[in-house]
């Protein structure tokens, strides 16, 4: 964050004395001013909705300059909500989420930053194109927006031409213009126990190797099952397949927010509704009920949408525990190969 907005303002510092409200900027309807102080409104709007653990709404507060403010001022602030939503994320807890419309009414403390850190580094372009400016931010900076809040957008030739063609501001070759987008913060499920967390396609590369994708596991975890799984979401990703709802989420437990293994769709459902799901447990959380009550919430969400009709599970013929957990969960055994079972889960039928 703190990258994002010094660069913002060490860019537009050095034309300070320009008509900001005379020029317009880029391809939007407001002019340079305006969306300068847009960028402040958002910065500290996302450090209110963060820092307030607002769960129903927007924190009904509106920013304002000083009559009088000049664009130097107008940085100025800038600077200060940038910090002030620095701050928010930073002393946020792990698994605190807050309200935010797009698209599915809350993010936490990574999908806070991102938007802010998106927000100046969109309009501090448009503010520049208004202007005149040369302006491209650091790579590390739009790789960090496009792994977390666009992950269903491929990765392109550089992060920031991406990044400026998925938010129709630019062309990229061989891509169809974009003339409407949203970004994408992570779906959370909640059980009685657990929250089932979306994960992104910044966390699933850290899990792929050796890291812990930003989740505090328990010991003995992240599995190896859950390291290959998120293997396989990054290399969707990076294919430009991945659908982040038909991906893998973390399993993390209400009571100390420590993950205890992952679950989730091996790709979209097929043409006949059709969809695989797959789940692993670290050793120490298992024979807890834990999967049994992550399945049924998961496979219940998967059959309340339209492109659903079957969630599949494929187990191995010596995996009792597995077998149990599905039948469990509602699933029936419909077919056998000399190593698997496969089991399903249809939608309710009316009448």
């Amino acid at each position: 964050m703190e990258q994002a907005v010094a660069e913002c303002v060490g860019l537009l510092g050095a034309v300070v004395e320009r008509d900001w409200e005379g020029a317009r900027a880029g391809r939007l309807e407001w002019s340079c001013r305006e969306t300068a102080v847009h960028i402040a409104e958002d910065l500290i709007a996302y450090a209110g909705q963060l820092a307030g653990r607002e769960q129903d709404g927007y924190s009904p507060f509106e920013m304002s300059l000083e009559e009088g403010t000049d664009n130097a001022g107008a940085l100025r602030v800038i600077s200060t909500m940038g910090a002030l939503l620095a701050a928010a994320v930073r002393t946020a807890p792990r698994e605190v989420r807050a309200f935010h419309p797009y698209p599915f009414r809350s993010a936490n403390r990574e999908g806070f930053a991102a938007m802010g850190v998106t927000e100046v580094l969109l309009h501090t372009h448009d503010i520049a194109e208004g202007l005149g400016l040369s302006y491209e931010p650091a790579p590390e900076l739009c790789d960090f927006v496009l792994a977390r809040i666009f992950p269903h957008v491929q990765p392109g030739p550089t992060p920031w031409s991406t990044l400026l063609w998925a938010t129709g501001r630019a062309e990229l070759p061989g891509r169809p213009p974009v003339t409407g987008w949203r970004w994408n913060n992570n779906l959370v499920i909640g059980t009685e126990r657990l929250t089932l967390q979306g994960v992104t396609p910044a966390a699933a590369t850290d899990l792929s190797t050796v890291g812990d994708g930003g989740f505090a596991w328990i010991e003995g975890g992240p599995a190896e099952g859950t390291r290959v799984g998120a293997g396989l979401v990054y290399k969707q990703y990076e294919d430009g397949v991945h659908r982040p709802e038909w991906g893998m989420y973390a399993l993390v437990r209400r009571e100390d927010g420590r993950a205890i293994g992952a679950m989730g769709f091996h790709s979209v459902p097929d043409d006949t509704g059709r969809v695989e799901i797959g789940y692993d447990l670290v050793e120490g959380a298992r024979g807890h009920g834990y999967a049994t009550e992550a399945l049924r919430a998961l496979s219940s969400w998967a059959l309340g949408r339209d492109e659903a009709r079957t969630v599949v599970a494929n187990v191995e013929r010596d995996n009792l525990p597995s077998q149990n957990v599905l039948a469990r969960a509602g699933f029936t055994q419909v077919a056998e190969d000399p190593e698997l079972l496969t089991y399903e889960l249809r939608e309710p039928r009316e009448g």
